[in-house]
């Protein structure tokens, strides 16, 4: 791994212990400042903090979805049959 990657890898780390209610409290200001563009870097980085508000929100959105076809699957999944005796039927 290159030294870019190892920064953005550390970076990745930190943003998955971001709690995403308190980040959406956080959406309607990085949205606001965002849309007021101006040449500067305090600009750029609400761009950046948006833009990371947006990704956790939509990888815990992702992430959600599939634990519920998970658990929707397991749950029309097949009955297994108990160990045991047989399921045997009588035919004359």
């Amino acid at each position: 791994m290159n030294t870019i990657e190892n920064s953005l890898d550390k970076i990745a780390e930190n943003i998955l212990y971001l709690d995403e209610a308190s980040l959406s409290n956080l959406w309607d200001k990085y949205k606001s400042k965002m849309e007021q563009f101006s040449f500067t870097p305090e600009w750029e980085k609400s761009v950046i903090i948006f833009s990371i508000i947006n990704a956790v929100r939509v990888k815990n959105a992702i992430f959600n979805e599939q634990i519920l076809n998970q658990q929707a699957a397991s749950e029309t999944a097949a009955p297994k049959r108990p160990h045991g005796k047989p399921d045997l039927k009588l035919v004359k």
